[in-house]
């Protein structure tokens, strides 16, 4: 992959995301919600499903990370953060030091899919492998898919909940070489025109169309000794919590904005919010 073509992926990438339903409604019925890319495409999905029930409903929503978002509920920017991972010691302690109390909601189970180039031979991969792959341990593709050539990492940004939550699951510290992207559109992007990348996505991104994800390939993961290898795209598994990569999605919210955005949390833990939520290729919470 050329640097012409990798600086004009960062460059859309830099775009902030956001997107603003309004209706006539006051302030009161603003709800500001940021943080998780990972969480971007369901919350807008929700979000508009639950505009039309409520005509006094506005929402802003903005994707840029779990930090992101969480950093935005301390500096009283936001009613809800979204966030795949939860809170650190050391967020806790700034809450605790701004009188800020919380209330966390589970609202849904995400599948974190590694993908490759669809002109990949490999199928599937084992966590010891893709481990040796994240940490720059392994370089080149030839021991691994039979096929020599670099292998090219593309990954979040260190604010990314998603980030954290591979790191943490590999025990790894990142290759230096691995390139940051700000969003899961902008890896598959990567991907799919570079033959020598890997990276990961949440399970939500992978499109139920098929052409959609045409020059992608979702890998199958193997957890070593006899398991057997499981794809993140499928329910049965999630639901069993048999995939290696699978977590729950958090919303954090301030106790001051508890009252305002209700309405919207029952709507989304309930009846069509749960169609909605398995429908964008996210799971339920079991």
């Amino acid at each position: 992959m050329n640097d012409m073509v990798f600086n004009r992926l960062v460059s859309t990438a830099l775009i902030s995301f956001s997107i603003l339903f309004w209706s006539c409604g006051d302030n009161d019925h603003t709800i500001k919600m940021k943080g998780s890319d990972t969480e971007v495409n369901l919350a807008v999905n929700l979000a508009e499903a639950y505009n039309q029930t409520d005509p006094a409903f506005s929402m802003a929503i903005s994707g840029g990370g779990s930090g992101l978002g969480i950093t935005s509920l301390l500096n009283g920017q936001a009613d809800i953060a979204n966030s795949s991972r939860p809170l650190t010691e050391e967020e806790q302690t700034l809450f605790k030091k701004k009188n800020i109390r919380l209330k966390t909601v589970v609202f849904a189970e995400d599948a974190t899919a590694f993908v490759v180039h669809g002109d990949n031979p490999i199928t599937e991969i084992d966590v010891k492998t893709l481990a040796k792959i994240m940490s720059g341990q392994a370089e080149n593709w030839a021991p691994i898919s039979g096929q020599d050539g670099p292998i090219n990492i593309y990954g979040r940004q260190s604010s990314s909940g998603t980030y954290s939550f591979i790191r943490k699951k590999l025990k790894i510290a990142y290759s230096q070489k691995a390139k940051e992207m700000t969003g899961n559109a902008q890896i598959l992007e990567a991907i799919k025109i570079d033959k020598s990348g890997i990276g990961y996505v949440g399970a939500g991104y992978i499109s139920k169309k098929i052409q959609d994800n045409e020059g992608v390939k979702v890998l199958k993961i193997k957890n070593g000794g006899g398991s057997d290898a499981i794809s993140p795209l499928d329910p049965a598994a999630i639901k069993n919590g048999l995939y290696f990569f699978q977590r729950p999605l958090y919303q954090f919210i301030p106790e001051k904005s508890w009252d305002k955005v209700l309405p919207f949390i029952q709507f989304e833990t309930k009846g069509e919010g749960m169609k909605i939520i398995e429908n964008s290729g996210y799971y339920l919470i079991h």
